[in-house]
């Protein structure tokens, strides 16, 4: 079984020699699309070397990760930890703490509704909480899903790791002079902004709930309209979380190690892997302030007292040892200016005001430049623009936040626009990540769904024509367009009028009916379908005879005028006033 809480990670020999040999078996039998290298490491067959992330930033920072790689016994997912029956070690590693797998469960099946392109399978999530936080330290979260005591990433102040100064002033990680990953997924506070989900309904968005972060991390890996059930967007989908060749493989390797069986053990009874991707670097250590045997967890003894100095031989009359010399301070050397330090402000592209149609895409792009005080423009800086307002547009992929980097030209382009299904006005704006720099507002206004022209579906020339009293033969359809092109969702209203040129509501001839019943002559909340088709109500008539107009119009100018005939013998016997079959 995996190493409990304890065992201090450092990797040893034994281990070490162990760890090679079951690469290479591992890639031999177990993991399909896995293979080994000349040097025994993993290498995922079709993926191509570690590439950005498409939005300018991952998950975690990059930050360390555990490295320990599947058992060669295959998962029996049968076993119950209770019995007191031995369980061998393939059976152990399969074996995934109640409260995290319900929610890997459940945030697939949120995915599933919300996103059913995507593909998105539990497994991949099993597999990236196992690599991150040991399955939240072995499932030690309490009945709600949120971790016994915080799990942060080491400080990515450059020293060995990124450099991604404070972005949250501390509210989740603690830290207000740099980031640090948060949670049994990792997330930095820059991508948790964005990202964060609340996936146990209790209100809140955070990084340290299993629930939360499971969640958010399946829309993250699903973003940018992936579907990962192909092997290019799953592959992109992981190295976006963290951008490590080596990453990929192992993750890889515990999804379809979980893809074999697993079962559910008691909160708290699950192993910690022993070996992390930092080991042996400057900083291959557990968080600070953290117990070195558990990473990101407080120390319950408190920070243990340095040792105090061994006496050393003195030239005291007394024998007794002489005082050491006070240390000569020394100034830390300086952090050399990043690409963020360096931008002064940002400068708008000459992005136009931006304008579509409810349910449609946005024509225009935003664009955003980083810019030196002297207007020198900032390559590789992180720019996120982020929707406000009342509004349901988003961006594409389904989320109102998005991370780019800057180009070399210094331009920084946000994904593409989508309208939903609100109206009215709202803004984009675009600030540096990880600087307290003024942003750059663009406006964009969602308009109603619109037609400009309407045409009735009924073949001849031949108007509709009904029997005073009685009711009309067939039901009026229309189609409508935008532009040549069919407008689904539009509104509409039908209005029994006047006359050609007084669309004031008639008191007589043909009539709707409403809910109880009774005589109506202007329907509104009408809507065409999906195909640009509106089939009106019945149509009904009094004992008035004659010919009538019936018009239909929609936003954007779509008209319709119809007529429409009561006459005992078929035909009509006044009118008031010619009207054509059908203007638009």
């Amino acid at each position: 079984m995996a190493a409990h809480f304890g065992r201090r990670l450092r990797k040893g020999a034994a281990t070490t020699a162990v760890a090679a040999a079951a690469v290479a078996a591992l890639s031999a039998s177990q993991a399909p699309g896995v293979t080994g290298d000349d040097h025994g490491r993993q290498t995922a067959a079709g993926a191509s070397a570690p590439v950005p992330d498409p939005a300018g930033s991952d998950a975690t920072g990059n930050s360390p990760y555990y490295t320990d790689l599947p058992p060669l016994n295959s998962p029996k997912p049968s076993p119950s930890p209770t019995t007191g029956t031995p369980v061998v070690q393939g059976e152990a590693e399969a074996g995934i703490p109640a409260t995290v797998l319900d929610a890997y469960k459940r945030a697939e099946t949120e995915l599933r509704s919300s996103k059913p392109g995507c593909n998105l399978p539990w497994q991949l999530l099993a597999a990236i909480g196992k690599v991150e936080s040991g399955q939240a330290r072995g499932g030690q979260v309490s009945a709600d899903g949120t971790t016994l005591s915080p799990i942060l990433g080491p400080v990515l102040d450059g020293n060995g790791f990124a450099l991604i100064k404070d972005t949250d002033h501390g509210e989740y990680d603690g830290n207000s002079r740099y980031d640090q990953a948060v949670g049994p997924m990792q997330f930095i506070p820059s991508t948790w902004a964005w990202a964060g989900r609340d996936g146990n309904g209790d209100g809140r968005k955070d990084p340290n709930n299993i629930y939360d972060a499971a969640l958010a991390a399946g829309h993250y890996l699903c973003r940018g309209d992936r579907d990962l059930s192909r092997e290019a967007d799953l592959h992109a989908a992981i190295l976006g979380y963290n951008n490590s060749q080596d990453y990929l493989n192992t993750v890889l390797s515990w999804m379809e190690y979980y893809r074999k069986g697993t079962y559910p053990v008691p909160d708290g009874t699950g192993g910690l892997p022993s070996h992390r991707s930092d080991d042996g670097t400057p900083h291959g250590t557990t968080p600070k302030p953290s117990n070195p045997h558990t990473p990101g967890q407080q120390n319950p003894k408190g920070p243990t007292a340095p040792a105090s100095p061994s006496p050393t031989p003195g030239d005291g009359q007394d024998g007794s040892p002489s005082p050491r010399p006070p240390a000569t301070p020394t100034t830390p050397p300086a952090t050399p200016p990043t690409a963020t330090d360096t931008v002064d402000h940002l400068k708008d592209t000459g992005t136009t005001r931006l304008t579509a149609m409810a349910g449609h895409a946005f024509t225009g792009t935003i664009g955003a430049r980083a810019e030196t005080k002297a207007g020198a423009p900032v390559a590789k800086v992180r720019i996120r623009f982020t929707i406000t307002g009342d509004t349901d547009t988003t961006f594409t992929g389904g989320e109102n936040v998005a991370t780019v980097a800057t180009d070399a030209q210094g331009v920084a382009k946000a994904p593409a626009l989508r309208a939903g299904e609100k109206t009215g006005d709202f803004k984009v704006t675009a600030t540096v990540v990880g600087r307290s720099l003024g942003g750059v507002d663009y406006q964009a206004t969602v308009t109603e769904r619109a037609a400009d022209t309407l045409t009735s579906t009924a073949t001849g020339d031949t108007p509709p024509t009904c029997a005073p009293g009685g009711e009309f033969a067939d039901r009026i359809q229309v189609k409508a367009t935008y532009k040549g092109a069919v407008a689904d969702q539009v509104a509409a209203t039908a209005t029994l009028v006047t006359s050609a040129t007084d669309a004031t509501e008639n008191g007589k001839g043909p009539y709707f009916k409403d809910a109880a019943g009774k005589a109506v002559r202007t329907l509104t909340g009408l809507k065409t379908d999906a195909k640009g088709l509106l089939t009106l109500p019945q149509l009904y008539a009094d004992d008035t005879t004659g010919t009538f107009l019936l018009r239909v119009t929609t936003p954007g100018g779509g008209t319709l005028t119809v007529q429409l005939k009561v006459a005992a013998d078929g035909t009509a016997t006044a009118s008031p006033s010619p009207s054509p079959s059908a203007s638009s």
